[in-house]
């Protein structure tokens, strides 16, 4: 949803946020920003607050405040690691692409990426990537990154 207005809003807060969602699936782990002042907002599912401000009762319902994406939401899951290997290691895209089959797939990829000496370069690639794709998603919704 592109916003007329744009909203300042800490760098590094919008990743903190990001890898909150990102990171805490298993918590049902979400997070929002105002859209009015910028401030981001972090919550479990189950209610429970991340921060000493309580979270707006009208987060879910009101169009002042933008959900931080989950990593899957900007394609930054399965996709981005099989990029990655078509890029950098094309001989392994069969059994990578395998991998992400089934269960522990991100774990079997970094025993390959570690056997491969690549590794390093998966971090530093997937790090570019999701700073990108943070970017762009904040330019699309009205949100100006400082610091």
């Amino acid at each position: 949803m592109a916003q007329t207005s744009v909203v300042k809003v800490d760098r590094a807060e919008v990743r903190d946020a990001f890898d909150f969602v990102s990171l805490g699936e298993l918590l049902g782990a979400e997070a929002y920003i105002s859209l009015d002042t910028g401030k981001v907002y972090l919550r479990t599912v189950d209610g429970d607050v991340m921060e000493e401000d309580e979270v707006p009762e009208d987060v879910e319902t009101s169009d002042r405040y933008i959900a931080v994406p989950h990593k899957a939401e900007l394609d930054l899951g399965r996709r981005l690691a099989l990029r990655f290997t078509e890029q950098e290691l094309p001989g392994d895209y069969d059994a990578v692409r395998d991998l992400f089959r089934r269960k522990g797939a991100y774990s079997g990829f970094k025993r390959l990426l570690e056997a491969r000496g690549a590794l390093q370069r998966w971090y530093n690639y997937e790090e570019r990537a999701t700073e990108e794709a943070l970017r762009a998603w904040c330019e699309d919704n009205g949100i100006q990154l400082i610091g």
